[in-house]
Order: C-alpha cells, then sequence, then structure tokens
C-alpha cells in the first residue's frame, strides 16, 4: 500500500502535550483536552502555541485511524499524508468550539443562554425534503427546565448543603456530582467553623457565559446546620470544657435570686404569625360591625 514502511519518529509527544499515558481511554483524552484547553485559551490569558499544540494533539489521538498511525509510526508518518491527511489541519479554535458544543444546538444554547433567549442558527439553511429550496433560519426559543438540586440565577448556580453540628464545627468533605457528571469534592479548611445560614462559592463552576463556553460564573453552596435536638449532661460538660466560656448574666447571685424565673416554649413562627394576622383581621370586622349598629351603615355603602 505505501510501497515501504515509513521511518518511525516521535510518537509520544502528543501524549505529553495531553498530560496522558498512551494507554490513556478517549474519556481520559477528553478530560485531559478538556482541562488544559480552557486554561491556555488565548481569550484568558493562555499561551496561544501551547492552545494549538493541544488541539493538534486531540485531534490526532482522538482519532482511532491517525491514533493508530501515529502510534506506530509518529508525526511524520500523519505529515506526509498517511490516513488521509496529517494532525494539525483544522482551526484550533474550530476544534475548542465543537468540543464544547458550539458545533451542535442543544449543548451549546441551553449552556450558554438564559430563559426566553431567542437563538438564530445556520442562515440558508436547506429544506431536508427540497434540497433545491432554500429556506430561512432556524430560531430556537429556550425554555429553562427546573433542576431538583441546582438554581441558577444568571450565570451562577446554587445548591443547598447540609451539615451536622460536628461538621460544621470539626471539618467536612462531601461530593456535588455536576451537572456535566464530573464530581466536585468539597472540604473544610482545617479549624474551619461553618456558620449556619452561610455560603461559600467555587469560582468557574456556575454556567457557561454566552458565547463565550471557556468562561463561567461561580457555584455558590448555601450551608444550613442540623443541630441535635438535647445533650446528655455528661455531652454538655464535654463540650464546655472545648468550647469558648458561657457569657456571664452580669447579675450577682442575689440579684438572680430575685429575678423571676421563665420558661422557653416551642414555636412555629410562620404559624404564629399567620394566627395573629387572621386574629387582627377578625378584630378589626368586628369593630367596623361595632360602630355601624345593624350594619345599616354597611348595606348603605353597598348599595351606593
Amino acid at each position: 500500500m505505501f510501497g515501504r514502511a515509513p521511518k518511525k519518529s516521535d510518537n509520544t509527544r502528543y501524549y505529553e502535550i495531553l498530560g496522558v499515558p498512551k494507554t490513556a481511554s478517549p474519556e481520559d483524552l477528553k478530560k485531559a483536552y478538556r482541562k488544559a484547553a480552557i486554561k491556555n485559551h488565548p481569550d484568558k490569558g493562555g499561551d496561544p502555541e501551547k492552545f494549538k499544540e493541544l488541539a493538534q494533539a486531540y485531534e490526532v489521538l482522538s482519532d482511532p485511524e491517525k491514533r493508530e498511525i501515529y502510534d506506530q509510526y509518529g508525526e511524520d508518518a500523519l505529515k506526509e499524508g498517511m490516513g488521509g491527511g496529517g494532525g494539525g489541519g483544522h482551526n484550533p479554535f474550530d476544534i475548542f468550539e465543537s468540543f464544547f458544543g458550539g458545533g451542535g444546538f442543544g449543548v451549546y444554547l441551553l449552556g450558554g443562554s438564559s430563559r426566553g433567549r431567542r437563538q438564530r442558527r445556520g442562515e440558508d439553511v436547506v429544506h431536508p425534503l427540497k434540497p433545491d429550496t432554500v429556506t430561512g433560519d432556524i430560531v430556537f426559543v429556550l425554555q429553562q427546565k427546573e433542576h431538583p438540586r441546582f438554581k441558577r440565577k444568571g450565570d451562577d448556580l446554587f445548591v443547598e448543603h447540609t451539615l451536622s453540628l460536628t461538621e460544621a464545627l470539626c471539618g467536612f468533605q462531601f461530593v456535588i456530582t455536576h451537572l456535566d457528571g464530573r464530581q466536585l469534592l468539597i472540604k473544610s479548611l482545617p479549624g474551619e467553623v461553618v456558620k449556619p445560614d452561610s455560603f461559600k462559592a467555587v469560582n468557574d463552576e456556575g454556567m457557561p457565559l454566552y458565547r463565550k463556553p471557556f468562561l463561567k460564573g461561580k457555584l455558590y453552596i448555601h450551608f444550613t446546620v442540623d443541630f441535635p435536638d438535647s445533650l446528655t449532661p455528661d455531652q454538655v460538660k464535654s463540650l464546655e470544657t472545648v468550647l469558648p466560656a458561657k457569657q456571664p448574666s452580669g447579675l450577682t447571685e442575689m440579684e438572680l435570686d430575685e429575678c423571676e424565673e421563665t420558661t422557653l416554649h416551642d414555636v412555629n413562627i410562620e404559624e404564629e404569625m399567620r394566627r395573629k394576622q387572621q386574629q387582627a383581621q377578625r378584630e378589626a370586622y368586628d369593630e367596623d360591625d361595632d360602630e355601624m349598629p345593624g350594619g345599616a351603615q354597611r348595606v348603605q355603602c353597598a348599595q351606593q
């Protein structure tokens, strides 16, 4: 087919560029290219030459036929046109866009756009049933689907997470499965205390910016702390030895003896406020009736 076997040249450089072993799976190649391409994208201040090399390496190694030729004979064989053309012939930005969904409709549009945005793709689209007829553009009106865990606000994502009291005081680590299936390890710093209703942010893990898929918003984590319902006397004593001392009342023992003791009761504050509001409305209605004997004035107002 080729007359004589070509001289073998370097067949490891592309793997080194992507930072993967020669046994890397297609999924390993995707992950390596994705991470390195975002980091080295020129629009983010990355090295243009490195960005180009990454695209060239991924283009070759992601193609089974080109990868086989490269593994056997190296770069020179690809440059000489084996297997239908050498590597690096495509625009590195085109490879980046197609990898991140720019070449298709759904992933790119839903990833970088928000609810209600109108998207226009493909001028002079050819009708599939009438190839000789040129029609207009395809216009998409996006409807954002609610997610059971993630909430979107612009380019940012919000997620709720509940910590136990032990985790809030002594440290935690947990895993969030992101929208694209990646596993994010979330952990506290040594000695860090997380207060109830506090927020933490993970940069560059929000939604892709519109028309800038290599730039992302933030992922905000809203922490709530699950306190125990009660503690045993021994647990109280143990905690008192390690926690900050109680705040003194500022009163002497004699003054405390003169105070009237009270009892605290559990309440549902929302239900309490709703009940008080309903009671106030009833009382206001009753007062109106008291000021209008027999309701005559109300009837007269209604007739007018």
